[in-house]
């Protein structure tokens, strides 16, 4: 915001010093309302996304090698968080895409954000020696997957998690996440390449 002198304040001279005061007076409360106005605008610039807004249809057809013939967007509010959802149907049904992303709710004071829920899960696999343990501590636990797995060079941090269908790549860029699933029958290795593609595109725009 450039900031712009207020009209009312010409350079004056006034004699008596009660008459400048209030000349002074003035100039500060045009000022204050000039600032606000300007914070106003920038903390209503400060919008959500919508998840089907982050990878095009062209972009997801050509990833998966089959056009997209529609999309659906979805929204739910969970606890503190808004996750919005676009499902990306495609000709060959089987490699349809899920984008979610989850954001801070704007409709509400929040004491809990969605670095802080990042935290919470994806912490105790930061580095090697932590996934390890982790990893030991839920061997014993039924039904439980491999440990996360760290993906360097991708947002402010990421991790594949495998699951029954390949598995699913979260993506963390400052104060939200978003998490890509891919079908099809690709092997994991090339799901999670091709999730790290459709993942570039999403934090170019969000």
């Amino acid at each position: 915001m450039r900031a712009t002198k207020p009209e009312i304040c010409p350079l004056l001279f006034v004699s008596e010093v009660s008459g400048m005061r209030k000349l002074l007076f003035v100039c500060l409360i045009t000022l204050l309302v000039a600032i606000l106005s300007g914070c106003g605008e920038r903390r209503g610039a400060t919008g959500t996304h919508d998840a089907c807004s982050l990878v095009s249809k062209e972009e997801v057809g050509s990833v998966q090698a089959s056009p997209v013939t529609d999309t659906n967007s979805s929204e739910r509010s969970e606890d503190v968080f808004r996750v919005s959802q676009c499902f990306y149907a495609t000709a060959e049904s089987s490699k349809s895409v899920n984008l979610a992303l989850v954001q801070e709710r704007t409709d509400q004071q929040n004491n809990r954000s969605p670095k802080d829920f990042w935290k919470e899960k994806f912490g105790p696999y930061e580095n090697e020696k932590d996934r390890d343990a982790k990893a030991e501590t839920n061997s014993g636990e039924k039904e439980q997957g491999p440990a996360p797995k760290k993906i360097g060079g991708l947002g402010d941090d990421a991790y594949w998690v495998t699951n029954r269908f390949g598995g699913m790549l979260y993506v963390l860029k400052g104060d939200a996440f978003i998490s890509v699933g891919l079908g099809g029958t690709d092997d994991e290795e090339t799901k999670l390449k091709k999730s790290k593609v459709l993942a570039q595109k999403a934090l170019q725009r969000l």
